[in-house]
């Protein structure tokens, strides 16, 4: 089975998540980069996309150099904004074809999760597996133990 990491970073927590993954089982790594950067103020970030997250925004993002169809999963990688994926990772769902594809979720956050899981089902059409929400602190992890559980196990429960 032909898996790959997919993400998308504003503050590196979620970077630093999907190295890890990569790091350990070696698998195929993407970045999601949105055309336009994000401001460095985070408090801008966050009060700008509080009114954009709700609308379903979709920023412009570059074109990822992957194909697709290679891959029967996904692990998708990203932080939770407003209660679901961050705007880039919002596009990304939108402009590929994931229906019928497997997507093992990965959400960092420092608040609720929400629906980001749910979002990515309803968006998409994949099958969703093995999701696990990561709770940060500042470049924190707080659930460092479950999080290397499930790193260990990925591979086991997949079979």
């Amino acid at each position: 089975m032909k898996r790959i990491i997919i993400f998308y970073s504003y503050s590196n927590n979620t970077r630093k998540i999907a190295e890890k993954i990569h790091e350990k089982y070696g698998y195929d790594m993407v970045e999601i980069k949105p055309v336009e950067d994000y401001s460095t103020d985070y408090q801008k970030v966050v009060d700008s996309e509080e009114k954009l997250v709700p609308l379903d925004y979709q920023p412009d993002i570059e074109k990822l150099d992957i194909k697709i169809a290679n891959y029967e999963e996904i692990i998708l990688c990203t932080p939770v904004w407003w209660y679901s994926v961050a705007s880039p990772v919002n596009t990304f769902l939108h402009n590929y074809p994931l229906k019928g594809k497997t997507i093992i979720p990965v959400a960092t956050n420092g608040g609720w999760l929400g629906r980001t899981f749910e979002n990515i089902e309803k968006i998409t059409g994949a099958n969703i597996k093995n999701p696990i929400s990561l709770k940060f602190e500042g470049d924190r992890l707080i659930n460092l133990y479950d999080f290397e559980d499930w790193l260990n196990n990925l591979e086991q429960k997949e079979q």
